[in-house]
């Protein structure tokens, strides 16, 4: 199936190469383009993206606020948020996390890692490296504000090992790899964690794990 693609970005040129490189996969189509996040809601609901590419810095409103508004649309319920950041200001990567983003990328990312980062988030994983972006979450989401989920305390003991692997960064056929799995079976253990937590999607699965104390920056 193709990926129906929605561009918003407040710099036209960025906006064009994005969208030659988008145009340039056999499996994804650029169905608008924004330059603010108010146009990037309506387009979301007119051209019915599949996944909307979404810088934070936009004027009218801003890229965090136009994620909370698509997350929050019931019309829109299918539609990937894919944020990028210049990691200038570290909240924001939280903040979009916490608003319905389902993954963040770097703007100097390379073409290739930028279609990658499209295909995984468009099929409904979360796009979060370990590592210094752990810890990054981490520390954030020590803020009052925390996600209206339920904590691990429901999950079986099986079901707490797939998510602080989730929370790892790491994929289905990674903690299948990891758990003596078959990928089927490590998919379907994410599904019913993500079913008992009322989780939106791996984003907010990471955001539980790290709220509870499930996995802390350097814990193995």
């Amino acid at each position: 199936m193709t990926i129906r693609v929605l561009l918003a970005d407040d710099q036209t040129l960025v906006r064009e190469a994005f969208a030659m490189l988008v145009e340039s996969a056999p499996d994804m189509e650029v169905v608008g383009q924004a330059a603010t996040g108010r146009q990037a809601v309506e387009l979301a609901r007119t051209e019915r993206a599949d996944l909307v590419v979404m810088d934070i810095r936009m004027p009218d409103l801003d890229g965090i606020e136009a994620t909370r508004l698509i997350a929050a649309d019931d019309d829109l319920a299918g539609v990937r948020v894919l944020v990028l950041t210049t990691y200038d200001t570290d909240e924001n990567i939280v903040d979009a996390l916490r608003a319905g983003a389902s993954g963040f990328l770097v703007k100097d990312t390379r073409p290739a890692e930028l279609l990658d980062a499209i295909r995984t988030v468009a099929a409904g994983d979360a796009l979060l490296s370990p590592g210094p972006t752990a810890r990054l979450i981490a520390r954030f989401l020590r803020s009052p504000s925390a996600p209206t989920v339920a904590g691990p305390e429901c999950l079986s003991d099986r079901e707490r090992e797939v998510l602080a692997l989730v929370a790892r960064g790491l994929n289905n056929a990674e903690i299948a790899d990891s758990l003596g799995l078959s990928p089927l079976t490590a998919k379907t253990h994410v599904s019913r964690t993500m079913g008992k937590l009322g989780a939106r999607d791996r984003a907010q699965l990471v955001i539980v794990a790290y709220e509870s104390g499930l996995v802390a920056p350097g814990r193995p």
